[in-house]
């Protein structure tokens, strides 16, 4: 598998952070669009056998990975910073990769100044209408909001955003995913994609090797993954969990329940030791983490029981700080 960076620069707002398992269920989508039901099928064969066609990461600020998620003590302190400064410190140049890790505090910068990483947020008024009548339903006037996300507002430069693909192009070419990512940019991705949120451009799409630390004993997630029952060292394993509450998108939402089975998963930045069983990342394979899904087992609607879940993400090698297992 092959490993391409592309680059993406938003045109609209978005509904919410581009998250690597968001970015690939509307990758079959769009992929079921351009090729046909047949060809999304057989992409998906073995998906959850540990064959995926291609491993989406986040939609990272361009040149930045994102700060391991180890806890404080494991990096050197920094003079002068205190801890809420510290937290805020979430982003590491890509060029400081090497590194040891127990210095990237010093060399990370807070979201406030990377260019793509914390997109400015407004609240965008709305209420519910009668489709019927084109008024609001009921007697009582109860408006809401909901956050909308630019990146970018107010600034000289447009904000660039890329892509980590691991990609295998016996099954799928680089040309073809390009062109699915940008009919997801021409439609747009994420909540509200229906009223113009979540567009964006493909600018760029080149080979981009992942690296990895001489000695490296450890994994830094770029998406969020399912790491269970994968042979990792709990003791030397990282990470922070949120509940994906998924839907189905597209034509999806039209064929009985939308609702997907919430699935655990780790959020990116995750820290995952793998243990003496456990299949380690290669340069020819360099994600963790496994498909979900599958066989009715992400969904009760019977005509989408074939709906898989990215539960990969691609990694980055890392060798921990010795007071990280001390």
């Amino acid at each position: 598998m092959t490993v391409y960076r592309l680059t993406l620069q938003p045109l609209s707002a978005f509904g919410g952070p581009p998250l690597g398992d968001s970015l690939f269920g509307q990758l079959c989508w769009s992929l079921r669009h351009r090729h046909g039901q047949d060809r999304l099928v057989e992409l998906l064969d073995g998906y959850t056998e540990s064959r995926p066609f291609a491993v989406l990461s986040d939609a990272l600020p361009l040149g930045y990975l994102p700060r391991p998620a180890l806890p404080g003590f494991c990096f050197d302190p920094v003079p002068d910073l205190d801890r809420k400064a510290a937290k805020r410190r979430a982003w590491l140049p890509w060029e400081r990769h090497d590194a040891p890790v127990e210095a990237w505090l010093r060399h990370c910068l807070p979201g406030g100044e990377v260019a793509g990483a914390r997109p400015e947020a407004h609240p965008q008024p709305h209420n519910s209408l009668h489709r019927l009548t084109g008024t609001t339903d009921g007697e009582a006037f109860a408006p809401y909001t909901q956050t909308r996300h630019w990146y970018g507002a107010g600034g000289n430069e447009p904000v660039r955003l890329a892509v980590h693909a691991v990609l295998d192009e016996r099954r799928l070419s680089l040309a073809e995913l390009r062109q699915a990512l940008a009919d997801m940019g021409a439609y747009g991705v994420g909540r509200d994609a229906s009223v113009g949120l979540g567009k964006f451009a493909v600018v760029a799409a080149e080979a981009a090797e992942l690296p990895s630390q001489p000695g490296a004993d450890a994994w830094l997630t770029l998406a969020p993954c399912a790491p269970q029952g994968l042979g990792l060292d709990p003791a030397r394993s990282f990470y922070q969990t949120f509940t994906r509450f998924g839907r189905h998108g597209d034509l999806g939402v039209h064929l009985g329940s939308p609702f997907k089975t919430p699935v655990l998963l780790a959020q990116t930045g995750a820290v995952l030791a793998t243990g003496p069983e456990a299949a380690l990342p290669t340069p020819a394979r360099p994600w963790l983490g496994q498909g979900l899904g599958g066989n009715g087992r992400m969904t009760r609607n019977a005509a989408l029981a074939g709906t898989v879940q990215q539960g990969y993400a691609p990694v980055v090698g890392i060798r921990l700080p010795g007071r990280a297992i001390a």
